[in-house]
Parts: structure tokens; sequence; C-alpha cells
């Protein structure tokens, strides 16, 4: 296929002149018939009834809307039913729907594509150090505590054909960006140190391949080390419906050694294999759509983005839709920072020219025009923004109670600034993790890029801390947020990061107020001063009574009275403290109807910050 018919006749992915984002309703026969969301007020009209009875009516489920609030299907079908109609949604996908477009290929322009693997496994099971293996290059070194930190992807070219692999962090911080990982992806290389066996994020990857229904082949990693019982670990992942094929499953399984690069062209040759049983396809002939595994704010390029192409080709000009920016292909380079002019299926690409940094995950798709780029992208911008906005406007009663509820909980709002966009993801789920019924935190703005003047002001208007994740305010923002008294935390390890907020969660913790008794005292003699009161004449019969104490006047066993101690004496003279066996005099403050008999007790509220 000539690269001119590449460059002027590829095919759309939708069309923007037959999918208007234009909602329509009509009632036809008794049924309710509509093509997207829709206003109270909007339904109200179309059902010909009062917006306020649909109001009142949702009132009465306990659901607060008014006029102008965005219906979700569950409520549409609701209220129809109530008013006597039926209804029937009928799904129109508009262009700047694109994620909902299915798009169908002619088989004949169908050609086999590059797998897509991704290595998952437990923290220091060595995913890096296979990556490191296989591109021949050194990436652990480069790593802040050895750890993954962000997604990359890499190709490497095994026998005359290609693989991409991405490379997902392994610290448990790095859920969504795993679970990211496992949904663009064709096969998965679950990686497992021998002397370890299956840990807490191996069953985490094992669950994001399942949903994601990928193969999973299995690496048996650290074989040359002592300890090293590759039967033990399949055992255990058989208990977790991992069956590998010497034990009559279908997942292969390969022994290897990263650090040694023992069994590594196995290893690949296992990936080809699946990948040729898959039959993996795309059509390199149309627009290009895929998902974007990382983005960030680059201090040179402006906003960059790494992706994944995963149908249709991408060329150096095209113009793209991603989430809810858009921008031009103004350069594309791969992971070794080569310029490419065009990227086909599976191929990873960082692009710059976008007008805004997207978030890990977003979608993306290439069109022929800019205004049709911008357009689209300008409807997704307003429909996210509804969204947004419609989450709160549906509120229901019981939400609202609450929240009001919680106006006895402290709040700690952070700030968190990051390298990238899946750092700043990562590191808010992991502090929203934190939250405990005493404690919320509260994230009032997590995204990419260094420390600003900006988020000095947001941190000054809602009373926050700045945490920077491997970013650094300059000096202006330093100053600003020295005059505005904003405290800036900087980290470049994320179990730090998380520590030093546990720690200041115990320290803010309300004290609780813990008792503890001092002893008792048995009133043996009454003496009664006029301008004093009854002074009780005891025995101390076990621990201390203390001047300062609390006191509780118990009579065969039952608290009749409690108070303070107003003066404690011994021998005439005042004393702080008179321990078991020896008399005293005790003056209770404001209270004299004290009896021969009864027993004095001595206690303390004293401060506990854990609450035992």
């Amino acid at each position: 296929m000539g690269k001119k018919m590449m460059n002027n006749e590829r095919e759309t992915n939708v069309s923007t002149k037959v999918n208007a984002n234009k909602v329509r309703t009509k009632v036809n026969g008794g049924v309710f018939v509509y093509t997207g969301a829709i206003s109270v007020n909007d339904l109200a009209k179309a059902l010909n009834i009062s917006p306020s009875d649909i109001i009142k009516y949702l009132f009465m489920q306990k659901k607060m809307v008014t006029i102008n609030s965005i219906l979700d299907d569950e409520l549409i079908g609701t209220i129809c039913l109530e008013f006597g109609y039926d209804f029937e949604k009928k799904h129109i996908v508009a262009a700047e729907n694109f994620e909902e477009v299915e798009i169908k290929d002619d088989p004949s322009k169908l050609k086999e594509r590059p797998p897509v693997v991704t290595i998952m496994g437990h923290v220091d099971h060595g995913k890096t150090t296979l990556i490191d293996a296989i591109r021949n290059s050194n990436l652990v070194e480069g790593e802040v505590g050895g750890i993954s930190q962000e997604i990359g992807a890499y190709q490497k070219e095994v026998n005359g054909k290609k693989i991409t692999f991405i490379d997902t962090p392994g610290h448990e911080a790095f859920t969504a960006m795993r679970s990211r990982g496992a949904s663009v992806t064709d096969i998965v290389v679950l990686v497992v140190a021998a002397d370890d066996g299956v840990m807490p994020q191996t069953i985490e990857a094992i669950d994001h391949a399942k949903a994601a229904n990928v193969p999973i082949i299995i690496a048996i990693n650290k074989i040359d080390k002592p300890g090293a019982d590759s039967s033990r670990v399949k055992n255990e992942l058989m208990a977790h419906e991992v069956v590998p094929e010497d034990y009559g499953g279908d997942a292969i399984c390969v022994e290897i050694s990263a650090k040694q690069k023992t069994n590594i062209n196995a290893l690949l040759d296992a990936i080809i294999l699946v990948a040729e049983m898959k039959e993996l396809k795309a059509n390199p002939d149309r627009y290009a759509l895929g998902t974007v595994l990382e983005a960030q704010l680059d201090k040179n390029e402006g906003p960059k983005a790494t992706l994944l192409i995963q149908n249709g080709t991408l060329k150096e000009g095209d113009f793209l839709v991603v989430g809810s920016s858009y921008g031009k292909a103004r350069r594309m380079t791969n992971e070794y920072k080569k310029t490419l002019q065009d990227a086909s299926p599976s191929t990873p690409v960082s692009v710059i020219g976008l007008t805004e940094v997207p978030q890990a995950g977003d979608k993306f798709m290439a069109f022929s025009l800019e205004s049709e780029a911008r357009s689209i992208a300008e409807k997704r911008k307003l429909l996210k923004n509804e969204k947004e906005q419609n989450k709160s406007s549906a509120a229901s009663l019981e939400d609202l109670m609450n929240k009001a509820k919680e106006g006895s909980i402290q709040n700690i709002n952070l700030i968190v600034k990051a390298d990238s966009t899946g750092s700043a993801e990562a590191v808010k789920a992991s502090l929203e993790k934190l939250s405990t019924d005493d404690i919320k935190i509260n994230i009032v703005r997590a995204t990419s890029g260094a420390i600003t003047e900006s988020d000095v002001l947001l941190a000054t208007a809602s009373k926050a801390i700045i945490y920077g994740f491997n970013v650094r305010p300059d000096a202006k923002t330093r100053a600003k947020a020295l005059e505005e008294k904003v405290d800036i935390r900087l980290h470049r390890i994320i179990y730090a990061l998380i520590e030093e907020i546990q720690a200041a969660m115990k320290g803010m913790l309300a004290p609780t107020l813990k008792e503890e008794v001092t002893g008792q005292a048995e009133i043996r003699k009454l003496f009664k001063v006029s301008k004093l009161g009854t002074i009780a004449g005891s025995m101390v019969i076990d621990g201390s009574i203390k001047a300062n104490s609390l006191i509780r006047l118990l009579r065969e066993g039952v608290v009749v009275y409690e108070g303070k101690i107003a003066s404690l004496q011994r021998e005439k003279d005042s004393v702080k403290e008179v321990k078991a066996g020896f008399e005293c005099g005790i003056l209770i403050e404001n209270y004299n109807d004290i009896k021969e008999g009864d027993i004095i007790e001595g206690y303390l509220m004293v401060e506990s910050a854990d609450g035992e």
C-alpha cells in the first residue's frame, strides 16, 4: 500500500456530520423515547406535566433536584413509570463520545500487529530488572529506591517480530496504574520471585489480568538465588486459579533469572507463541485511536503524553483529541527519543503539541482537520464539566445528612503536585486511603507539574498543605509560600510521604481523655467548720489521693456525687498527695452531705492520643 494512500486516504473513525450532539425526545404511543441525558424541565415538557410535580415526586424519594438538574437513566425511567409512561433510550453515539464508537474494519485491511505485553508482579520481584535484561539497558539504577514510579513503554524485536512492553510499577500504591496497563494489554507476564512466592501484589496483578481477560505467562524469577523453589510458586499460583502448563493448565511457565539473563529468549519465544495464537490484527489505514499511558508537563516542551496506538496510524501533523484536550502531533518520539514520522498499531510514542496535560488512561483519536478536533474537544470538555456538576445536583437527602454529621470530623486539606499524572493519581489514592472516622484526608488538587504560585494561593484559600512528589518550587514560589505561611513538603519516595502524613494524623488527633483512678480514702470522722464546710477525716486505703484529683463519692458502692477536692490536709498542713496507710482531711468543693463510711475515690483524666 503506497504512502500517498496512507497520507490522503486514511479512513476516519467518526463522522461529525452524522452524529450531531443533540438530545432528541418524543412520546410515541405512551412510550417516552430519548437519546441522551435530559433535564427535569425537558422531561416535564415532553411528558406534558409540571416540573414541580417531578421535583415533589423525587423529593419524596429523598432526591433533591432543581428544574435544571440533569437526570440519569434510572431517574428518567422511575419518573416515566410514575406518571404512566413506558420509556426507551436510543443510543446514538456522537463524535465527542468516540470511546463508545464501534470501529468496524474491512477484514481485508487488517494486518498483524505486535502484541502489547504488560509486566506485572509484586514489588522487588524483578519486573524492572527483566525489562532491563530485555532492552539491554539499565533502568534500575536511575530509579529512586529501585522502584518503578512511572509507566514506561518499550519495543523489542524478536526474530523479526516486534513486542511492545509496558512496565507497570510494583508498589501497591500504583494499583490504578496497573489496572490501566491491563486494560490495554494483550498478554500479561506475571513475575514471581522463586525465593519469595506469591505475595499481595502478585494476587492483585492476577485479578487485573483476569478482569481484562488476557492470557498470563508466568516468569518465575531469581531461580539463581538460594531458597528458590519453583514448585512452591506453582502450587501457590494454582490456589489462585493460575494453572501452569506442566500442571495441566494453560499458563506457560518460564523459569528465569533476570539478573543473570537466564532464559530471557525462552520467555520472548513464549510471548511470540501466545501472540500468534491470539491472531492480533489492526487496520493501519485509518486515523489513529488509542490510550494515554502517561502524561506530564515538560518545562521545555509543554504538555507531553505517551500514547499507545491501538488502531490506525498516527502521523506527524495529525490533529488529536486527547481526553478533553486537543492539539497537533508536532513531534513524535520513541523510547530512545528518536523522532518518528508515523506510528503504526501497538506502537508507544511520546507526543508534544497538546493544549493541556491529559489524564493517564484517557482515550485519544486523530482527525484530519484542526477545526474538527477543536470542536469535539470543546464539546467533550463541556460534557465533562456537566457530569461533574451533576454528581452533586441530584444528591439524596441521606447524603446531605451524612455531610452534616461530618461537622465534627477534622479535615486535612492537601494539594499534591507530582512529576506525572500517574504519580499524582497514585499519591492521591494512597493518601485518601489514610482517612479514618476521626480524620478525613481531603485532596484539594492532584496534578502534574511544578509547584506554582497558583498552588500557594489555592493552599491559602483552602488552608491546605502542599506536597511535592519529585517536583520542587522555584525561588519566587518559595517566597510566596513564606509570605502566605503555606507549608510545602517535598518527597521523592512515596513511603516517606505516607509515613509523614500518618505521623501528622496521629499528632492532630484530639487527645482522648482516659480515666486513671489514683486511689481511695475511707471517711472515718466528720469535722464541721463554719467558714469552710464539712471536712472528711479520712484514711487512704488504696493508692493515693492527690490534691488536684477529681473525686467521686461512693456510698455502699453507689456514686452519690462527683466533683473536685477543694483542700487536702495532713496534720493541719496543706499537701499535694497522701498515700495509702496515712490519715488526711479532705474538703470536697461545694459539697457537704458526707457520712462516715463513705468512700472518696480520686481519679485523673489523662490524655491519650490513641484512645487506649
